[in-house]
């Protein structure tokens, strides 16, 4: 095997291990944030992180969680560089991640991004992560994060939130 694609290839198991610090079950790569990984002429590995949004207070952390973790497994040196060039997207999720995200007790995405356009019109009717009722009516628009809107169940009761298509 090539040393250089099992250098990578180490790389992505590593990330698959760090969490997203306000979704722990998720991880970067299940949200689709890691948009490459590579190995530059000084041997250097390169990965390319897009946060969830511009300007999340996370993106310091995550960069340093980052880099522990490949260190920690003897990928050096590391260096993490955020990317901005294109707007993450809940359509880079994985659907491994949005199942974990529904067994959460967050509702998953629902839809494409190019379908939503830039102000997702919420309705009522979002299948409860809980009961997958989906005889449910949305609260708020906004929940504990401006991804998330806030629904209630009315069959088993209960709130959640659901990750809004961006």
């Amino acid at each position: 095997m090539n040393l250089i694609k099992h250098c990578i290839d180490q790389c992505w198991d590593v990330l698959q291990q760090v969490s997203d610090p306000e979704i722990p079950v998720l991880s970067v790569l299940d949200l689709g944030m890691i948009r490459g990984v590579e190995l530059n002429q000084h041997d250097e590995i390169i990965v390319r992180l897009t946060p969830t949004y511009s300007g999340c207070p996370a993106t310091d952390l995550l960069k340093d969680e980052i880099t522990q973790a490949l260190t920690a497994h003897g990928l050096t040196p590391v260096k993490v560089v955020v990317d901005l060039s294109e707007a993450w997207t809940t359509d880079w999720m994985s659907e491994a991640g949005k199942t974990k995200l529904q067994q959460y007790g967050i509702a998953p995405p629902k839809g494409d991004s190019h379908s939503c356009g830039t102000h997702v019109a919420l309705t009522d009717g979002i299948q409860c992560p809980h009961c997958q009722s989906q005889h449910t009516k949305l609260l708020s628009e906004f929940s504990s994060t401006a991804c998330k809107a806030l629904y209630k169940c009315q069959d088993c009761l209960e709130p959640f939130d659901y990750f809004k298509c961006i």
